[in-house]
């Protein structure tokens, strides 16, 4: 018989919902005890959500917090729950801001923690040590840092306890801390409540640290993580129990929340003295005893599916958490607009998006048709509004003519999907992608013009990768393909002169996502670049458009977060400046 059974709450919260947080909570630990379970361990802030931001510095909230907090104990008694042990992340204060050595802002009044409930009584908690203050975490601003490891020893009558250690995210990914005291404290079994962020490739490091986690303190690591989107950021779960010779013994599935059940079997604790630093509290696991479990085991898709699956819960989930019923947006019969319109389709459903054609004099007959059949083939709403009489009395009254007037028509399509925005209370959406944000290739106010952007972190050669991985996903399903095939094909354009296409003013999209991969997300200066054998010119064309558009940049909606270096938390710079190379 397995020493223990562990349940892993991958849950979806929503930040400062925590009367809707608690509830799934409680519904986790009800579902785990039918199941079994003696332990259930939710993620990072579940009951808050994450991040928090600096609502971790308003007094109220964190109050709220923890009024949520102390209410479970009791509600979890009552609903017969209350010898489940179970560990909740959250929000812990207000506190007297202070500073505990170097590692925190002075004015910090909150800790990021997690505590331990059973028999109806708060029984232990533990605050993350290591606050991340890089990529899009600013914990270090606004938490205040713990200093104790803390470690269950859980007993049965008539079998020998288990310790079982607790840690929290960042705890995990820094070396010393916390992770070298559960090997001083001999623990069997380490619990981590993590908030880790999607990125393409994430997979490649997360698993691995805690395989060598696992491995390096000889202890089976049960790895929770919440799932979800949250502004910009998607939370993938993908939770995970590893054993000390480093083999899965359960995993969750990516994208959805998902209650994980497995059996482990930890060593038994020793009588060895607690070290210093670690505090030691003892809970009972459960009288009764039930049969071993098949291992639950979910496997991976393919890395396109993956990076779909987070773009498809990203803008579900901004839509569904901000209230929207509907999402509208302009479809030119390019590949970007098609791309946006078959993920709200995949996110909230055809029959709630709008997609408006808005051709002007410039448009081409076949991308007319292909966004009519792109309509058709979703089954989205679909409406067309020309601009062709719009434009011209503005071009005449101004007297416009070269891009001036190429981004008046760009500004009254972007005028007439907000004022639709406005009319019936849809999420604005605009099709933009990473290499043209980069770039600055969009009109301000213009095609700019929306609440939230899809394929903001895609760069342009992987949105053409993923619309042919769409419409092979549906043939193999026996679906329509809903992105048509001369979307994909046709070279990309703004129509917005006659003939125009993209490589009139880029280079080919190949080598412009080469050296913006190089410039933007590796950091190189231009020599780097150069060095690495591009083109000199280019590379000067290349940078300087990017440098320019940081302004644009700055007044752009946010999009789901998917790479290790997306434009916002993750790269901050100066839009006044003269950039040394």
């Amino acid at each position: 018989m397995p020493r223990l059974r562990v349940a892993l709450a991958q849950s979806n919260p929503l930040v400062g919902d925590f009367a809707g947080n608690t509830e799934k909570i409680v519904a986790a630990a009800r579902e785990a005890w039918e199941r079994g379970a003696d332990i259930l361990v939710t993620g990072e802030m579940s009951i808050s959500g994450y991040p928090i931001e600096d609502l971790a510095a308003q007094p109220s909230f964190l109050r709220a917090a923890r009024a949520a907090v102390d209410a479970l104990p009791a509600r979890l008694a009552a609903e017969g729950l209350g010898d489940l042990v179970v560990l909740v992340g959250h929000p812990d204060g207000p506190f007297e801001p202070r500073v505990l050595g170097t590692s925190n802002a002075p004015t910090a009044i909150a800790q990021n923690c997690a505590t331990v409930i059973q028999g109806g009584e708060l029984r232990a908690r533990y605050a993350k040590h290591h606050l991340p203050n890089y990529s899009v975490f600013d914990e270090y601003r606004v938490f205040i840092p713990g200093d104790e490891l803390l470690v269950l020893r859980i007993t049965r009558p008539g079998e020998p306890g288990v310790d079982v250690a607790v840690t929290v995210c960042e705890d995990l990914w820094r070396d010393g801390g916390p992770v070298g005291r559960v090997l001083e404290a001999d623990a069997g079994l380490l619990l981590v409540l993590n908030a880790s962020p999607y990125e393409r490739d994430k997979d490649e490091v997360r698993l691995p640290l805690v395989t060598r986690r696992a491995v390096e303190t000889d202890t089976i690591v049960a790895y929770v993580n919440i799932v979800g989107g949250q502004d910009d950021l998607v939370f993938d779960g993908d939770s995970v129990v590893v054993d000390g010779s480093g083999a899965i013994l359960g995993r969750a599935p990516q994208f959805r929340e998902h209650l994980l059940v497995v059996d482990v079997d930890p060593q038994p604790a020793g009588d060895q003295d607690v070290p210093v630093d670690v505090r030691r509290v003892e809970v009972a696991a459960r009288a009764d005893r039930v049969a071993p479990i098949e291992p639950d085991i979910a496997e991976l898709p393919d890395d396109r599916e993956q990076l779909w699956n987070a773009l498809v819960l990203g803008l579900r989930d901004y839509v569904e958490k901000n209230g929207f019923p509907s999402v509208v947006l302009g479809v030119s019969g390019g590949i970007d607009s098609s791309v946006c319109a078959a993920l709200a389709a995949d996110a909230i459903g055809a029959d709630r998006v709008y997609g408006i054609s808005m051709p002007s004099r410039y448009s081409s007959s076949g991308s007319i048709d292909d966004a009519r059949e792109l309509g058709e083939r979703i089954g989205f709403h679909y409406s067309v509004e020309p601009i062709g009489d719009i434009v011209a009395v503005i071009e005449k009254q101004l007297g416009l003519e070269g891009v001036a007037a190429e981004n008046v028509q760009a500004r009254v399509r972007g005028m007439l999907w907000m004022a639709e925005s406005n009319r019936a209370g849809h999420l604005a959406l605009t099709n933009g992608n990473k290499t043209e944000v980069s770039v600055g290739y969009s009109t301000i106010y213009g095609d700019t013009a929306g609440g939230f952007a899809p394929i903001k972190d895609v760069p342009k050669t992987l949105v053409w990768e993923l619309a042919r991985w769409r419409n092979e996903h549906a043939r193999s399903r026996g679906e329509v393909e809903p992105i048509p095939v001369a979307s994909i094909d046709k070279p990309p354009s703004a129509e917005l002169r006659p003939d125009q296409t993209d490589q009139d003013t880029l280079p080919p999209y190949e080598l412009l996502d080469q050296i913006l991969e190089l410039y933007v997300t590796q950091r190189l200066g231009r020599e780097d670049i150069v060095a690495a054998g591009f083109d000199r010119p280019t590379v000067e064309f290349v940078a300087k458009l990017v440098d320019r558009a940081e302004w644009k940049r700055r007044q752009g909606a946010i999009g789901p977060k998917v790479s290790g270096m997306a434009f916002g938390r993750d790269r901050r710079l100066p839009i006044t400046s003269r950039p040394a190379g």
